[in-house]
């Protein structure tokens, strides 16, 4: 991740200003910044999405191809991710931006591992030879601070906007199967995100937590909670990163704010939406080039 030098100066004076509710640029400890986001912005794929969070860029496009089910859930189809963070700046190219990701796709696997988070069964095709698969591709365009949470935001969006072609299996006489595809292009699956989590990352400073961290608070903050939540404020995994530590008191205080800042997340999130939805092909798009 890009790293931030700060003097002890500044540092000092982050976290006094965390420990009175008033962070540097005028949010308290449990506000996000503001956040852009444009579902369907790139055309080859089956869906797409692209978040801004502060200076945090993150473009996501989806794309469904068919493919073998997996042996142990052959009645599924599955998501694959591979997150690429090398054009984000000189530090991450190479080897840095290799693990950073791996890191970042790890995770992701780990918040959608839930069972209900999305209806795999609705992307098989044909038990145990055929099914959808669906390639998560993320995009770090630029690194701002807090790149766990807005990747999550806009691989929901994203995931919102993706549509899986309908097809139908035929059996001749002898038994053969062929697979037919639709030619209509507006047949198709709308995949249901009601349950996908939002990643809510808690940083740890001084002696508080703040959501939605930028790169110079994530530079005072020895360690943070990553906390994926539901909708309705279920917690589906946890991960603690950074070097320090973190007491169980705080942890739960944390998973408290986690809920109650994830709940808020995803109301905010699905009506905007739902209101690009609604506008259908009027709506202005931007693209990730705009």
């Amino acid at each position: 991740m890009a790293a931030v030098v700060l003097s002890e100066a500044e540092k000092l004076y982050i976290v006094h200003g965390v420990q009175e509710d008033l962070r540097v640029d005028g949010r308290g400890c449990e506000d996000y910044r503001c956040a852009e986001v444009e579902t369907d912005v790139v055309s080859n794929t089956s869906g797409s999405a692209r978040v801004k969070l502060g200076e945090t860029d993150i473009l996501v496009g989806i794309k469904a191809e068919m493919g073998t089910p997996k042996l142990e859930k052959p009645d599924e189809g599955y998501l694959e991710f591979f997150v690429d963070c090398s054009s984000n700046s000189p530090e991450l190219e190479g080897r840095g931006g290799e693990e950073l990701g791996t890191d970042i796709a790890n995770t992701l696997y780990r918040v959608f591992s839930c069972e209900n988070s999305v209806d795999l069964k609705s992307l098989c095709i044909n038990p145990k030879e055929h099914c959808w698969v669906l390639y998560v591709d993320v995009l770090l365009l630029e690194c701002g601070g807090n790149i766990f949470d807005a990747i999550s935001i806009a691989v929901k969006a994203a995931l919102f906007n993706t549509r899986v072609p309908k097809v139908r299996v035929l059996e001749d006489e002898e038994g053969t199967k062929e697979i037919e595809l639709s030619d209509d292009p507006y047949d198709c699956i709308r995949l249901n995100v009601d349950e996908v989590p939002c990643i809510v990352t808690l940083s740890k400073i001084g002696y508080r937590h703040v959501v939605d961290a930028t790169l110079q608070e994530e530079a005072c903050s020895l360690a943070s909670l990553l906390i994926s939540v539901t909708s309705k404020g279920a917690i589906t995994s946890m991960k603690k990163v950074g070097k320090g530590s973190l007491d169980p008191e705080s942890i739960f205080e944390m998973m408290e704010t986690g809920q109650r800042v994830g709940k808020s997340l995803h109301i905010a999130l699905q009506k905007i939406l739902d209101e690009e939805e609604n506008l259908g092909t009027s709506r202005p798009k931007v693209g990730f080039l705009g």
